[in-house]
């Protein structure tokens, strides 16, 4: 009798606790400060960029149909989100291809306002790559879900599915009807709208295939409370190539922890001072602002002829610095800068230099130094945040962009070009830029500028 009160009592104590673990995981659902984007009944808080695609609200959630001849289109949220964690269901047509953005953005300097940003695909195609993340309007791909078979499985096809996606300071997790899917780390935005996609069709697809939102609820009182594990490993961006980048023939110009393939413009070594490498950044650091007064410039082991090239940098409030690009370290070889064309890297706003120069504003940010103003309009992060720089430079023809916009043009060797350069400081300099190859070059010029995600393409 007393074993059975025993076992009686073991089985009780059991019971509850498994009761109040159950109160207790329901409790924190219910604390959990949920927001809804979506009420069921109204797209007050909502507008649609890009497209033309249809919106409408069926049986409490946000319907999406085809349209032939527009672009993607967004329906997008009117609030800007930074940190948060989204919580969402989909039901797709399964000849469709969406995705939810989220931290994007459109500008009218962008690619005349074109929606960019990260976005967490819905592919119902035998690919199965719902939950990766890809960066609509710039870089691709930067999760795919080809090594994860768990993921890809996940998808119910012609049922409702719910994700879960995570955006805490650089790292963007996904789940896919509670399986994990990805883990990126990746710092190019931290803001920006949510939206959901209608993905433009060919002309000879069926117009009005559909695909279902709803209960979408978004939390951004400390997230990072609610953030959840996964054993999915990160992938890391920074100082690494995309899987388009691969694919599109591009290179690391620096690899994000060593000096290799870099040396000192007058040195047959990397300079022992003034450059340091910490957490994946190339840093030239201040030494009181005198040109090349530290470790000097930095220039590759190789040349390059066509190329296009891209590079973050963060300045420092009043830094002046510069990438250049057809150098020759043996011309020039006195104390100052190598000589080549620069891409200007400076703080307009405080620096005296933005308001010199041979033709007026050409010695200012993203300018060609010296000989050609960069374009006013241009979108220019707060100093201590990144900047993304790009040259291309084809056949003569070369490019300037800041932020993804173009912000001048030339052509090597022009009338017009040579006419600029005999009207500069250049003018001493037969044939000054017109090298068929030449190196990059990383310029000291005694003020503290980071650079990281450096990378080239021949072309």
């Amino acid at each position: 009798m007393k074993n059975r009160s025993v076992l009686i009592l073991k089985t009780f104590f059991i019971f509850f606790v498994i009761s109040m673990l159950g109160c207790a995981e329901a409790q924190e659902k219910d604390d959990t400060p949920w927001v809804a984007l979506f009420d069921g009944e109204s797209l007050e808080n909502w507008s649609i960029k890009g497209g033309e695609a249809n919106y409408e609200i069926r049986d409490g959630a946000i319907v999406g149909s085809t349209v032939r001849n527009t672009p993607n289109t967004f329906l997008t949220t009117k609030e800007m989100y930074g940190d948060f964690i989204l919580e969402l269901e989909f039901k797709v047509d399964p000849s469709m291809n969406s995705g939810i953005q989220i931290r994007s953005n459109s500008f009218d300097h962008y690619q005349n306002g074109r929606v960019h940003g990260y976005q967490v695909e819905i592919d119902p195609s035998e690919r199965a790559w719902s939950g990766g993340i890809y960066d609509e309007g710039r870089r691709g791909w930067l999760f795919s879900l080809e090594d994860a078979p768990e993921a890809q499985k996940a998808f119910n096809q012609n049922e409702w599915n719910k994700y879960r996606i995570e955006a805490i300071g650089d790292t963007i997790k996904t789940w896919i009807n509670g399986i994990p899917a990805a883990h990126l780390v990746d710092d190019k935005t931290p803001g920006g709208f949510i939206a959901l996609q209608v993905h433009s069709i060919e002309n000879d697809a069926e117009e009005g295939t559909e695909i279902h939102w709803r209960n979408i609820n978004i939390l951004t009182d400390n997230p990072e409370q609610y953030s959840r594990e996964t054993p999915v490993q990160p992938v890391v961006t920074k100082n690494k190539l995309t899987a388009d980048e691969k694919e599109n023939g591009w290179e690391l110009l620096w690899d994000g922890e060593t000096t290799k393939g870099w040396r000192g413009a007058q040195l047959e070594e990397f300079p022992e001072k003034g450059w340091v490498i910490e957490n994946g950044e190339l840093i030239v650091l201040s030494s009181g602002g005198a040109e090349s007064a530290a470790g000097g410039d930095i220039v590759t082991t190789e040349e390059y002829e066509d190329f296009e090239m891209k590079f973050d940098f963060k300045l420092t409030e009043g830094a002046n610095s510069g990438v250049k690009y057809y150098v020759d370290t043996e011309i020039n070889k006195g104390s100052g800068s190598s000589i080549g064309l620069e891409y200007q890297i400076l703080d307009d706003e405080v620096h005296p230099d933005a308001k010199l120069g041979n033709h007026e504003g050409s010695r200012t940010l993203a300018s060609l130094y010296d000989l050609i103003e960069a374009d006013k309009a241009k979108p220019v992060n707060p100093i201590g945040e990144w900047n993304s720089g790009q040259i291309i430079s084809k056949d003569n023809k070369v490019e300037h962009w800041l932020n993804g916009v173009k912000v001048l043009e030339y052509e090597r060797g022009s009338e017009a070009y040579r006419k600029l350069v005999a009207e500069s400081k250049y003018e001493q300099y037969s044939g000054f830029g017109e090298l068929e190859k030449g190196q990059i070059l990383l310029q000291d010029h005694g003020d503290r500028v980071a650079f990281k995600n450096i990378k080239i393409k021949s072309l």
